[in-house]
């Protein structure tokens, strides 16, 4: 069984997350490590916690215009956020909006990883490409990053093996 959210770690691990698939405890294992249910359901909710961690953790980065969840971004796109700036020109000058939109599969997800995509596209604001200041910063963000990293990446296996 191929693991594609998991190629990038080791054998072992890798074995063992095929072992709790086959068991078919790989729910159960991920249920009662993140048992807290995401709450943040609307738009402007989402909005509000992202304006919420951006003042806490990064007060110099740009505005964030527009936060919403978006149907459009799952698993077959690769894609579980996304952070763009959108240019209109009003008046005679040209604006960039920044907007974070965040999969909709996150509505569902554990609380936990709605943090970990939301500080990712978060450290996008400061740091494009994913380096090691990248990852610098979502660690202050968030001190667990790359666990909730790596347990996201199971919980979207399970999502496509179950």
């Amino acid at each position: 069984m191929h693991l594609k959210y998991l190629t990038q770690y080791s054998d072992s691990l890798q074995a063992q997350i095929r072992q709790l698939i086959v068991e078919q405890k790989l729910h159960a294992y991920l249920s009662q490590k993140y048992p807290e249910p995401n709450q943040i359901q609307t738009d402007k909710a989402l909005y509000q916690y992202v304006n919420a961690l951006k003042k806490q953790f990064l007060k110099n980065a740009p505005q964030v215009d527009k936060v919403f969840f978006d149907n459009r971004l799952d698993l077959t796109h690769h894609a579980l956020g996304l952070n763009t700036a959108i240019s209109r020109v009003q008046g005679g000058k040209l604006l960039a909006k920044k907007e974070i939109r965040i999969a909709s599969l996150f509505k569902t997800a554990p609380a936990a990883f709605l943090s970990m995509i939301v500080v990712h596209e978060l450290a996008h604001l400061k740091e494009r490409e994913h380096d090691k200041a990248f990852y610098k910063l979502c660690q202050y963000m968030l001190p667990n990053y790359h666990q909730l990293e790596f347990d996201l990446r199971v919980y979207l296996t399970g999502l496509e093996t179950c």
